[in-house]
């Protein structure tokens, strides 16, 4: 029984070094990696950024606003605002929530989309990415839409849904609805030099 119990005991220990062990080494790997992750991640916020907006000579990230969970990143070209990038979001998709990053310019127009990360079925909602239904966006002054709405053609817009996806194709609305919402609100009268339009009556495109 002496026995046993010593090689319960010697188990124990041997297990309680090794997660120590297991502890400092996984500590060690994260401290390793925190930084090239962190710069991995900006670097892809910064091209992000460019992809979305015309040509800037700022550094839009050093600028940042946050408001209500999204992220402004205002640019400008020698002074003069040429269009501000949003990193907005959606929970309205087919599996959850996805990011995109909206560029306006500074009447808010958009400039350009890209998605950042979803999880939408492939073949389907994934098609989000593919030129043929994001490009819609290109351009697309929501000011003068009805009711300053962006919504697929099923719901009276004028965006057609990515066939059997229409669930993500009204998240995508949803998601750049609300980044032009707060942008004309909130940053464009401070940030483009523009007065705050989003209380006037809107006309049908």
């Amino acid at each position: 029984m002496a026995k046993l119990d010593s090689s319960l005991k010697n188990m124990i220990l041997s297990l309680l070094f090794i997660s120590i062990g297991m502890s400092a080494a996984l500590g060690f790997v994260y401290n390793l990696t925190k930084d090239p992750i962190a710069r991995a991640s900006k670097e892809k916020e910064v091209k992000a950024v460019k992809d979305v907006l015309p040509p800037f000579n700022n550094d839009p990230t050093a600028e940042i606003v946050n408001i209500e969970n999204l992220v402004f990143y205002p640019a400008s070209k020698d002074g003069v605002p040429v269009g501000c990038a949003v990193k907005t979001f959606t929970e309205k998709g087919y599996s959850g929530r996805f990011d995109l990053m909206v560029g306006f310019l500074p009447d808010g127009k958009i400039y350009n989309v890209v998605v950042l990360e979803q999880k939408e079925t492939p073949g389907l909602g994934t098609k989000m990415k593919e030129p043929k239904f994001k490009d819609q966006f290109n351009a697309l002054d929501i000011g003068i839409l009805q009711n300053k709405e962006v919504k697929v053609k099923k719901d009276g817009g004028t965006i057609d849904a990515i066939s059997a996806a229409t669930i993500s194709s009204r998240a995508f609305c949803d998601g750049v609805q609300k980044a032009y919402t707060v942008f004309m609100r909130d940053i464009a009268p401070a940030k483009m030099n523009i007065k705050d339009s989003t209380n006037n009556n809107g006309g049908n495109q």
